[in-house]
């Protein structure tokens, strides 16, 4: 799996939340009591006030027997509009998809990324149109065919009627999603050929920090502030245009370190083995032994101890995508079953024989370090942060499957949330309009906004890089020092700072693209995946539903 997995920063996203939040909310306070003021003159501010003090009134009253009368409104709508109908489409794609898949590949180790990649996508290419068009054009209609006129003439409050929409369509897509994905799942299980079999898992890997050591096996301190090079400038670079590995040259004393800490060694000491896995890429500089692979050796220190243990050489299988035969193991049991607690290795120095317990010693406080050696001279051997991980006990495929929908469902729910608000204040075309291009903008241009708006891009802001163009001025030449520069330094960090707001009102979908972990045999992790999933459709409930009630309020019912 060649992408860094990196845990997500709760506190630096809940600052963010609360700063894009409050300062959206500040300026459309001010505007809307200065739009008060205008308007109604001196009976504006107590009409702004007495506005804010009902809404407080009407969300502290929520009725949730009145919320679910239109839940089950919604609900009815939706089965009336043939919205279900998504099933046959996706029945006839798994009645036919197997003759095409089946010999799509002829290993079977890559049958799993296939299959997984085709349910999950098909799931989630028929259910999110279908929410979304429902989402948009909900509101919109009932208001055209005056079915909503029944409704707010009731004592029904009309945030009541936006959180009704919520659950309704919610609810719909909850149903369609469990049916498909439980479909789905047993057809993924069913298809797989007994060969691969052994891939139906969910693998929890454990990542370290990744430093190099020079061909001399010099071993900097990155730690060091006084330090300017970063972790890889160790290694060498081969000129692979990819820059993501960085390699080691083999017959040499460069290494490479993986350092973890607070390694669960109990639950490693249940399962009885400790596995290392690893995906290592070879690059040749002479065509050597064409029938042999290249030689690596690991060796594991416990950083407690100073316990070295050089583990037997092992070919790199570069070319294979099966786990087992990138995967180290440690323990485990013997032909007559019985449990193997010790590893037998050569100390460096002396090369005398030992025996060593591999929970009580050499993983014993769980902090650790793995290195990494290429043994062919004139070869090297490339890797990456996630290229070696402790591969803990796995999970049952069906938990990872299950939470890749779980994805999905929190990205449909977010596309309900955000169809519904924008159907409060426009018409159906222009809510799936506006819903759509937040979703394209969220999915594929998001890194784009966030150079924009932290100023990495090259040539300056917008108004320096208009400048440049006007002036035919190349971005690497440097503008003097002057009054003008002065005003566009001003004008472009205020742009910034409207740009830095305004990523953050686009959703980053990315978060909710678990097909991958799934597809690679990974369990989805928690902090790298589903948390920031579940928070980023949370952050946008909240004033989705202000904004959807103050619309709600000031639409105009009779409006076609």
């Amino acid at each position: 799996m060649s992408f860094d997995v990196v845990g997500f920063d709760f506190l630096e996203g809940l600052t963010h939340f609360l700063k894009v939040f409050g300062g959206v909310a500040l300026t459309a306070l001010i505007v809307s009591f200065i739009l008060a003021l205008i308007q109604y003159g001196g009976r504006g501010p107590g009409l702004f006030f007495k506005t804010l003090w009902q809404a407080l009134v009407d969300f502290a009253h929520t009725s949730p027997r009145r919320v679910w009368a239109i839940t089950e409104l919604t609900w009815k709508e939706s089965a009336r509009k043939k919205a279900l109908f998504v099933f046959v489409v996706f029945a006839i794609l798994i009645m036919f998809a197997g003759w095409f898949l089946r010999d799509s590949v002829d290993r079977a180790d890559l049958q799993l990324k296939i299959y997984v990649k085709f349910v999950l996508t098909a799931i989630s290419w028929l259910t999110l149109p279908v929410i979304l068009l429902l989402s948009c054009w909900g509101l919109p209609a009932d208001i055209k065919n005056r079915s909503l006129h029944t409704v707010v003439t009731k004592p029904i409050r009309r945030h009541e009627v936006v959180l009704g929409r919520f659950f309704g369509f919610t609810l719909v897509g909850t149903v369609i999603l469990l049916v498909m994905g439980s479909v789905g799942y047993l057809w993924t299980v069913g298809q797989m050929p007994e060969a691969a079999k052994s891939e139906l898992v969910g693998r929890v890997p454990v990542y370290g920090d990744m430093t190099y050591s020079n061909r001399i096996g010099d071993r900097p301190d990155f730690d060091d502030p006084n330090n300017p090079q970063n972790p890889a400038s160790a290694a060498t670079n081969v000129g692979d245009v990819w820059e993501f590995r960085s390699y080691i040259e083999g017959g040499t004393k460069s290494r490479t370190f993986y350092d973890f800490d607070n390694i669960d060694v109990a639950a490693a000491k249940r399962a009885g083995q400790f596995r290392i896995e690893y995906n290592f890429e070879a690059f040749r500089t002479h065509k050597g032994d064409i029938e042999k692979r290249l030689l690596c050796r690991i060796t594991i220190v416990n950083n407690e101890s100073g316990l070295r243990v050089p583990l037997e050489t092992f070919e790199v299988k570069e070319f294979s995508n099966r786990s087992a035969d990138k995967t180290i193991i440690l323990g485990g049991t013997d032909e007559e079953g019985n449990p193997i607690e010790t590893v037998t290795y050569r100390e460096e120095n002396t090369n005398e024989v030992k025996s060593v317990n591999i929970f009580d010693e050499l993983l014993k406080g769980g902090d650790i370090t793995v290195e990494v050696q290429c043994l062919d001279p004139g070869q090297f051997l490339g890797m990456a942060r996630p290229d070696l991980f402790i591969r803990m006990p796995d999970r049952p495929f069906y938990i990872t499957f299950f939470k890749a929908i779980f994805g999905i469902w929190l990205e449909m729910v977010l596309i309900i949330v955000l169809g519904v608000t924008a159907s409060c204040f426009v018409k159906g075309p222009v809510a799936t309009l506006l819903t759509f291009g937040m979703l394209v903008i969220g999915s594929g241009f998001s890194e784009l906004m966030q150079s924009l708006a932290i100023g990495t891009s090259e040539g300056g802001g917008p108004f320096e890089s208009a400048y440049r163009m006007f002036m035919h001025l190349n971005p690497s030449v440097s503008i003097d020092d002057g009054p003008l520069k002065t005003i566009m330094t001003i004008v472009d960090q205020a742009a910034l700072g409207f740009l830095w707001t305004v990523q953050y009102l686009f959703p980053q979908f990315e978060y909710y693209n678990m097909v991958p972990f799934v597809a690679n045999g990974f369990d989805v992790p928690w902090k790298a995946s589903l948390l920031p999933s579940i928070l980023v459709t949370l952050a946008f409930v909240i004033p989705c539903l202000i904004l959807g009630y103050f619309s709600m309020q000031l639409r105009e019912m009779e409006a076609k």
